[in-house]
């Protein structure tokens, strides 16, 4: 191993494009979107063949057979099955974990190269019976005798073959995200107009992106489809503001499906390496990553579910030394509308940045013009593990575009966590 850090290289990323659950990517499973996106990095970067050191990537939904989904996968690549796979979950923010990981490696010269991953779907979601009927089961099946069999049964009653759907909440509190997110709101005084000015605003980004060919490279065409299908283009604060708010009711309610992101199936990958490997490869840099923090809060105490990212912000930019305001761009990762601009608002408060993340004034504002300049979430959908993937891939390619700059990731994820990175290109 290298005695001093090495630079952590982002060569470039590729994806599937996201769909809303139950459409086009019905059919389709978490092994064949991951496999696919790994396939679309190693066709953009001619690895065909190649051995890399570690591919890394999880997803958050998943089925009990895709215990070793990393190295499954990308066994259905043309990679080399010489390859390890290694299958890690850390909720909506599992890709871009994926890529602090294998950074790490690479910056410590443990590997040369990686790629990091991720994919959910909720359109095949894990259906199982309950835990009563599932032990008669596995006595059943432990049985040596037909009376033993029989015997695993006894009482048996027709309720307990109700089906066990997966639920999209918080087991300590029982409360969905979007419920923690609407007292955020609440908390805040964030309002249902603003909610629906910054999700216009990420659907025209996005709209914009695609018609200028940014994501050209980024967006693989699969099953059929050859851009996300969450984006709207005529959607306006109008439509907007005349959906009904769905996680809680009255007149202080105001998370509705349209400044909320979506059930989304798909998936996304990012290739990393250290600058050596990039060299003997002729492969380009797109940028660095220069920066990681991962932190948690206390929501089981009331504390904001999503505010997670607030902390590793802002302990990150007290490790580099850099301001808030020290950023070309920032991708902040739009899980709801109404999360992004909490965030926000708890940067600009002095009372939350001296009394909860201890500084001595607040980090002050961020230039709305640099915020998720090619739309974020809540225009392209959000499969829950494959979204740090796809801000990396994105803020990469930005910065490229751009020729120099730096840029800032933040991504909330379930249980109260929240991930941040910093990338740059000189």
């Amino acid at each position: 191993m290298n005695e001093q850090l090495r630079r952590i290289a982002v060569i470039g990323g590729s994806r599937i494009p996201f769909c809303r659950s139950n459409t086009i990517y019905a059919d389709k499973t978490n092994m064949d979107m991951l496999s696919r996106v790994i396939q679309g990095v190693v066709d953009r970067y001619g690895l065909d063949g190649a051995q890399l050191d570690e591919v890394v990537a999880g997803a958050v939904t998943t089925h009990a057979k895709d215990w070793n989904l990393a190295r499954e996968a990308l066994l259905s690549t043309s990679l080399s099955p010489l390859t390890p796979g290694i299958t890690l979950q850390q909720a909506c923010g599992t890709s871009l974990q994926s890529a602090l990981m294998i950074g790490a490696k690479i910056a410590s010269g443990q590997i040369e190269c990686g790629i990091a991953a991720g994919t959910d779907t909720t359109s095949d979601p894990p259906i199982t019976f309950g835990r009563k009927f599932s032990q008669r089961l596995v006595k059943a099946g432990a049985a040596r005798t037909a009376k033993q069999r029989f015997k695993a049964f006894k009482g048996f009653r027709l309720s307990e073959l109700k089906p066990v759907l997966p639920a999209n909440g918080e087991p300590r509190t029982e409360m969905s995200m979007g419920q923690h997110c609407e007292r955020m709101a609440m908390e805040w005084s964030i309002s249902r107009q603003d909610q629906d000015k910054l999700t216009l605003e990420s659907h025209q980004k996005a709209v914009r992106a695609y018609a200028d060919g940014f994501f050209d490279e980024l967006v693989t065409y699969w099953g059929g489809v050859s851009r996300d299908n969450n984006m709207r283009t005529d959607t306006s604060v109008e439509k907007l503001g005349s959906l009904r708010t769905v996680f809680a009711q009255g007149p202080k309610a105001t998370l509705t499906a349209g400044n909320s992101t979506p059930l989304t199936d798909g998936a996304a990958a990012v290739l990393l390496a250290s600058e050596d490997w990039a060299k003997q490869h002729e492969l380009p840099v797109q940028a660095y990553i220069t920066a990681s923090r991962t932190s948690a809060v206390d929501f089981i105490s009331d504390e904001g579910l999503l505010m997670a990212p607030t902390v590793a912000v802002a302990e990150m930019l007290q490790r580099t030394g850099l301001s808030l305001q020290d950023f070309d761009f920032y991708e902040i990762h739009e899980a709801f509308a109404a999360q992004v601009l909490c965030t926000l608002a708890a940067w600009e408060s002095e009372e939350y940045c001296t009394a909860r993340l201890g500084l001595k004034s607040a980090l002050g504002s961020v230039d709305r013009s640099k915020l998720n300049v090619k739309g974020s979430s809540l225009a392209v959908g959000h499969p829950f593990a494959a979204t740090g993937a796809r801000i990396i891939g994105t803020l990469a390619q930005i910065l490229e575009n751009a020729g120099s700059g730096r840029g800032l990731i933040s991504i909330c994820t379930a249980g109260g966590m929240g991930v941040a990175a910093i990338l740059e290109r000189e």
